[in-house]
């Protein structure tokens, strides 16, 4: 078979799987907080759901990551699922029986399924030529927005599938979370063959650098400083996502503070995933036609635009508060396919894996941290407090642009 027909095919594989993991990923998020809090019985700790879960998409990354390097992509997609299905069981039992440290166990787990789901957009680059490495990488994310913008819509069947199995209301996400989890896995097992990385490496796409034969999450730390444009890439997922993160996780709950009903922040929370993943092909070209930088620093914008309009809006459903989580989706989108497309452009194939995967790791611990001081800001100051630190934070996105630049990138 050719480069480019395995490729297609790959793409499509990884579009296939993508849809049935964004359910599985995203089926929950506009209860999350509200679980955590009810489960907890304070909402000051409403934000350490999602908080775990973006936590063990962390740890699950590097789980991911050397598997990938040591067996191919296949193998490391599916075993991130794996631990998605024993995080979301917890949660079940976790909610059932009561137990908040059970829960956030469960979303520890949990967060398997966004690290698979995250690296998928790596295994699209790996048999693709410089020119169409960002457009590769971003139908892998769009596919995506299928099952993501759908997940949080799931919230009235949901209630209904958790009625018909005697569980706690908020509960019922979670069980739909778990379908669409094993369905993505059952689709990668079967369907991503021939491996897209094995297959690069065997067909010499890079050449292998002296001592970096099997590459260390310490040695591809120190590949991604040695290289500017990797380094800017990771920094601006990581903050970009923080961002993204902290805003979102807790607008359900500002949202339930002026009455807004489970369905309407579902529907809010569906257009944010919309906004973060639609327009991902757009991006995708716009990254191979003007470089990486410049999106990061469109992307800068949007998200400051976000924070400021998010900061204005009072408790409650309202049209400026959906367009800020909108915009809030956009930018992220824009510094996730520009960070990853400029780290992806400069790293050695036998060194990705190891790089790509702490790549997700910073973003992982910079959006739990975000999320875990997002709630006590919120209980401290409230809402549009939060949201004028996360637009300082949009702010820091912007700066990093000039940093170690070059023509080209």
């Amino acid at each position: 078979m050719s480069t480019h027909a395995l490729q297609r095919r790959t793409i499509a594989t990884l579009a296939g799987s993508q849809v049935l993991g964004g359910v599985g990923v995203s089926a929950g998020a506009a209860v999350g907080a509200l679980l955590a809090a009810d489960v907890s019985g304070s909402e000051a700790w409403a934000g350490l759901g999602g908080t775990a879960q973006t936590l063990g998409g962390a740890l699950a990354a590097i789980v991911v990551a050397r598997i990938m390097a040591a067996k191919g992509r296949r193998p490391g997609l599916v075993a991130g699922y794996a631990l998605a299905i024993i995080g979301g069981l917890l949660i079940v039992a976790a909610s059932v029986i009561g137990s908040f440290a059970l829960l956030l166990l469960g979303f520890l787990f949990f967060g398997g399924a966004t690290a698979a789901n995250s690296q998928a957009r790596f295994a699209a680059t790996d048999l693709a030529d410089e020119v169409h490495r960002g457009r590769h990488l971003s139908i892998v994310v769009w596919a995506t927005t299928i099952g993501a913008v759908a997940g949080p819509n799931l919230t009235g069947p949901g209630r209904w599938v958790a009625e018909q199995l005697h569980l706690p209301v908020l509960v019922g996400p979670y069980v739909l979370s778990l379908l669409g989890v094993g369905l993505a896995a059952a689709v990668l097992g079967a369907a991503l063959r021939p491996d897209p990385l094995l297959t690069a490496r065997a067909r010499d796409v890079d050449h292998v650098e002296p001592g970096h034969e099997h590459e260390s999450p310490t040695n591809g730390w120190a590949t991604i400083t040695s290289r500017p444009d990797a380094l800017v890439g990771v920094l601006a997922m990581a903050l970009g996502h923080t961002v993204m993160v902290s805003v979102m996780i807790m607008t359900p709950l500002h949202m339930r503070h002026g009455h807004a009903s489970l369905e309407v922040i579902g529907l809010v929370i569906s257009l944010h995933v919309l906004g973060m993943y639609a327009l991902s092909p757009v991006t995708g070209w716009a990254v191979d036609r003007w470089g990486g930088r410049a999106i990061i620093g469109l992307g800068s914008a949007i998200l400051l635009t976000a924070s400021l309009l998010a900061a204005s809006t009072a408790e409650g459903h309202s049209a400026p508060l959906t367009t800020a989580l909108v915009l809030l989706g956009l930018g992220w989108s824009c510094t996730l396919i520009a960070g990853s497309t400029l780290l992806t452009a400069v790293i050695p194939l036998r060194q990705r894996p190891a790089a790509q995967g702490l790549a997700d790791v910073a973003m992982g611990l910079a959006g739990g941290g975000g999320g875990a001081l997002a709630g006590l800001v919120v209980g401290w100051w409230g809402y549009p407090a939060l949201a004028l630190l996360a637009g300082g934070t949009a702010l820091l996105v912007g700066l990093l642009v000039p940093l170690g630049s070059r023509r080209g990138c």
